[in-house]
């Protein structure tokens, strides 16, 4: 994957929260602000325009700065740990023309460590965490089985999907989810949601390089 690759990866991802807008504020409004779908909604807007102006040609620095468009988009708690993934996950591989299996497993795992160090949170809380850190997961085994690119995101997305259900078991430990303690255990999160859809983008946009 190049640059133009990033660029219809940002679109799907567009795409599918503009489709979900509207499950992701039932899901924020049973136990956070109501405000996840709208957010999200800017956040990739933004992106999207941006990656459309960009002549970037190295992807980890377009990467770089969709992240610094998000933070302004939507500098909201969501809005922030979105645009640190970007921008840490990025620069961890902003010297690669190209992105392969081995690039992609290294941007999701810098992403996931840089949402844990920057909201403060691990996996088993709840939140957006217990669906990227699957991914990244089975990318790294992607890596280490010598996976095609395919094949890693499709074992990544799997992973994702199964990390959301996971989630929806667990209790809430982080932010305001977490004042409902009990309650939250069978809800759905939207931040975990999110993250799902972050992991959809790249695999559609990959999927649809087949044909």
């Amino acid at each position: 994957m190049d640059s133009e690759d990033i660029k219809s990866v940002i679109l799907q991802i567009k795409k599918i929260v503009d489709l979900q807008k509207e499950t992701l504020t039932v899901l924020d409004s049973a136990m956070g602000d109501g405000d996840l779908g709208i957010t999200m909604s800017r956040a990739f807007h933004a992106a999207s325009e941006e990656s459309v102006k960009s002549d970037e040609k190295i992807p980890g620095k377009l990467l770089i700065r969709l992240g610094m468009v998000i933070a302004k988009a939507a500098p909201s708690t969501m809005g922030t740990l979105v645009a640190t993934g970007f921008m840490k996950g990025g620069k961890s591989i902003e010297i690669a023309e190209q992105i392969g299996t081995q690039e992609l497993a290294t941007f999701f795992e810098n992403f996931v460590r840089s949402i844990m160090e920057r909201g403060k949170s691990a996996p088993g809380n709840k939140t957006i965490i217990d669906t990227v850190n699957p991914a990244a997961i089975a990318l790294r085994a992607g890596v280490n089985e010598n996976l095609l690119l395919m094949e890693a995101i499709t074992a990544a997305r799997a992973a994702s999907i199964q990390g959301l259900e996971d989630s929806t078991k667990m209790k809430a430990q982080y932010g305001r989810a977490a004042y409902y303690q009990d309650d939250s255990i069978g809800k759905q999160d939207g931040g975990a949601t999110v993250g799902t859809f972050i992991v959809e983008g790249f695999y559609l946009h990959i999927e649809g390089m087949k044909h």
